[in-house]
């Protein structure tokens, strides 16, 4: 399908929706799990594109992925692995490939990585260099994929410095493969600009399959005690809920999301403060999470989602439907994303009739006269994603290659179908 109409709703939202598993838990798992002794359990995990691909990296080095509908089981290697006779394809995925790149460290041979999309042009440059530090040779010409990874079956230990000013996941990779360390490894994470949610959640998936580590700050000491097989559960995807719960707010009526509720670890879920602040009503019991709102247009916000940034984009369509302009602060990362999220915001925000403006990392948004558009997506899921919730209000939002959904969420269209 080239392009996928949206249809508007007329009446208030009445609905209840349970996103998929988590993507950053299920891939932080997959790959934990491919490292420990022992074969684990995977519970309701996330099958889209960016975890298809993360087990077929694990495949690759010689572990095993048996799956079903509601679990996986993955055998573990226990940091035994082998080497790709083949370059290992990420697809899309900037996390499967940061990690893979520092698992590369413990594969007696080379590694050969490559990457689709705009993957290739976003920034492996800070891992490269902290992988060097430790003396692991990383090959690349351009400073990210294709790359090579001159692994030697072995990852010494001591203390290395990690930038992590355009991203927490550098300093994720070298994390879950430090208990598989010769010794102790400490992690200084150097320069941290939002997203430090994700490293909790890092460390609460390496904590699950037995890993010892001890965070003072911004250092992170681990002991090399290797893994041990576990059964995990994943919850539901916040980043994914963040689209029924902005649906509500800018459409009215009532969504409830199951599986989630402001306990969360997961960073996207701060979503539920954001939409207060704007004038929705929060009910939450033991496993759930209701958004309610009248129609009437949303409170104007100015917020910092350095924290959150893939909500941040569903957040921006919200402001549309805001009583006024808002201000969306500490937007950086953005930019290194599957497309420059700030500009192709900036560009669509407009196309469907509103006011945006990037001054700095911040994005400044006045709602304008909606009127039927055909968005743009830059093969970018979250874009299509966000800007589809415009078509819930307005007529005639069409979607362009609504099939980029497919690498986090392959049900999206059925679940706003269903809203």
């Amino acid at each position: 399908m080239s392009s996928r109409l949206i249809a508007v709703r007329t009446e208030p939202l009445q609905a209840t929706v349970r996103p998929p598993g988590s993507k950053s838990l299920t891939i932080r798992a997959l790959f934990t799990a491919g490292l420990a002794v022992g074969t684990s359990r995977l519970r309701h995990p996330l099958d889209s594109g960016d975890t298809r691909v993360a087990r077929g990296a694990l495949r690759s080095l010689g572990s095993t992925v048996d799956e079903s509908d509601e679990h996986w089981d993955v055998g573990g290697t226990g940091g035994i692995l082998t080497p790709s006779r083949e370059p290992i394809d990420v697809g899309e995925s900037g996390l499967t490939a940061r990690i893979l790149t520092a698992v590369g460290a413990l594969v007696p041979g080379t590694t050969r990585i490559v990457g689709q999309g705009r993957l290739p042009r976003r920034p492996m440059g800070g891992l490269i260099a902290a992988m060097a530090a430790m003396g692991v040779k990383v090959e690349s010409e351009s400073g990210g994929l294709p790359l090579i990874v001159a692994g030697t079956g072995a990852l010494g230990g001591g203390t290395v410095t990690v930038p992590s000013g355009s991203t927490s996941q550098f300093a994720t990779a070298l994390l879950l493969v430090a208990p598989l360390a010769t010794d102790s490894l400490t992690i200084v994470v150097e320069d941290l600009q939002g997203s430090a949610g994700y490293l909790d959640l890092t460390l609460d998936v390496m904590q699950i399959f037995g890993a010892d580590v001890e965070r003072s700050g911004q250092r992170l000491h681990v002991e090399p005690t290797g893994y041990q097989a576990a059964d995990l559960e994943i919850e539901p995807d916040a980043s994914a809920a963040v689209y029924p719960m902005v649906a509500a707010a800018i459409r009215g009526g009532s969504v409830t999301v199951t599986g989630l509720t402001g306990s969360s670890r997961q960073p996207d879920i701060q979503i539920i403060r954001v939409l207060a602040e704007m004038g929705c009503n929060i009910v939450q019991s033991e496993d759930a999470t209701t958004i309610e709102a009248s129609g009437r247009p949303l409170d104007p916000i100015e917020v910092d989602l350095s924290e959150m940034p893939d909500g941040a984009l569903a957040v921006a369509v919200a402001c549309l439907f805001a009583d006024g302009s808002s201000r969306l602060d500490g937007l950086a990362s953005l930019r290194h994303k599957e497309s420059d999220r700030l500009q192709a915001l900036v560009e669509q925000l407009k196309n469907v009739g509103g006011e945006a403006r990037v001054e700095g990392d911040s994005l400044v948004i006045s709602p304008g006269g909606l009127h039927p558009a055909r968005v743009e997506t830059y093969g970018d899921h979250r874009i299509a994603m966000s800007l589809a919730l415009v078509g819930l209000v307005q007529p005639g939002i069409e979607i362009d290659a609504p099939g980029v959904v497919d690498k986090t969420w392959p049900g999206f269209w059925a679940m706003l179908d269903a809203l």
